[in-house]
């Protein structure tokens, strides 16, 4: 009987671990949306640049933050969950290619370079804020 309790309280963990997931990709997708609604004229993908630049910040805060300040169930509805959710890598990667595709190489390469350059940066900020938010 004590193996099957244990296994219960196993799946219950990972169910918890599924959960909250599950409600921080909710949260962040539904907040991507809202911001791919927002209007801006152009040929740059703005709204994509800012989305993954503040996924990334927002990660960078996170990951400064845990474990030391975070549950292990935080941090997976924020890291895995809100920012996995909310961040669009598979979109700026075809964002990318259509540029290509459309002879925007220039700009191709321009937006590759400053999505890259800006997201290692956002984590940069994020990791600056949490050890500010860790000395009080």
């Amino acid at each position: 009987m004590l193996q099957g309790t244990e296994g219960q309280r196993k799946t219950g963990a990972a169910m918890i671990d599924v959960l909250c997931v599950a409600a921080g990709g909710a949260v962040g997708s539904v907040a991507r949306y809202l911001l791919s609604c927002v209007p801006v004229p152009g040929a740059w993908p703005t709204m994509t640049l800012i989305t993954n630049f503040v996924g990334a910040v927002l990660i960078g805060i996170v990951a400064g933050l845990a474990p030391a300040r975070l549950s292990p169930h935080a941090t997976l509805l924020l890291k895995t969950g809100l920012c996995g959710g909310f961040t669009t890598f598979s979109t700026f990667s075809l964002e990318t290619v259509t540029l290509w595709q459309q002879g925007r190489t220039g700009l191709a390469c321009l937006y590759a370079a400053a999505s890259v350059g800006l997201c290692a940066a956002g984590v940069l900020v994020g990791q600056a804020v949490a050890g500010s938010l860790a000395r009080g």
